[in-house]
């Protein structure tokens, strides 16, 4: 292997590490030398590539994000829905996932901007498919929210089923669960939207 692909390699390498460590423990609690571990490089390799650790959690939010979005844009690729597996997207999508949660606790302000694009995705797709709620931002912002609070309260959620989430089989679990709360409604149609009533 030539010395740049190398060094390519060592980059993402570096990348990936820090985003689960980070997703693990927060950014204050993931040290340079814990990722570089973690990735299998010196300490000294990961500040010639990031420079600083705030480089580095900048870089990861990056990078979660454009990869998220890349993901979502291949699942749902002409309305398509059959691609929403969430065994097999565990091993991809569930540490980005993690990291961007924790990184927004964090404060970070891409993650954040994330959220807010999932937020006008939600509602673009509602105009979509003709739903029609009272309030349709607030709508998509409950939904993107909901979605996020599985990762927030993991441990918790991981103890009430009995099965760590954090696994395939687990993620898989919540993940069918999300799909039929999001598709099973929980009350009447005629309680659901009042303004039908009215008419």
């Amino acid at each position: 292997m030539d010395r740049a692909a190398e060094d390519l390699t060592a980059r993402a390498r570096i990348r990936d590490a820090a985003i689960k460590l980070f997703g693990q423990r927060g950014i204050e609690g993931a040290s340079i030398r814990d990722i570089a571990a973690e990735a299998g490089v010196s300490s000294g390799l990961v500040r010639h590539h990031f420079g600083s650790k705030e480089a580095l959690r900048e870089a990861c939010d990056t990078y979660a994000k454009e990869r998220m979005l890349q993901i979502g844009a291949e699942l749902t690729r002409d309305n398509d829905l059959t691609g929403l597996d969430p065994l097999a997207l565990h091993p991809v999508a569930f540490p980005l996932q993690l990291y961007i949660v924790r990184s927004m606790m964090d404060g970070s302000e891409t993650a954040t901007a994330f959220f807010l694009e999932g937020v006008d995705a939600v509602e673009e797709w509602t105009t979509t498919f003709g739903i029609d709620p009272k309030d349709r931002r607030g709508y998509a912002a409950a939904l993107a929210a909901i979605k996020l609070s599985v990762f927030v309260f993991r441990d918790q959620v991981s103890k009430a089923l009995g099965e760590d989430i954090t696994t395939p089989a687990g993620y898989n679990r919540i993940g069918q669960a999300l799909m039929e709360v999001f598709t099973i409604p929980l009350l009447p149609q005629d309680n659901i939207n009042p303004r039908k009533q009215e008419k």
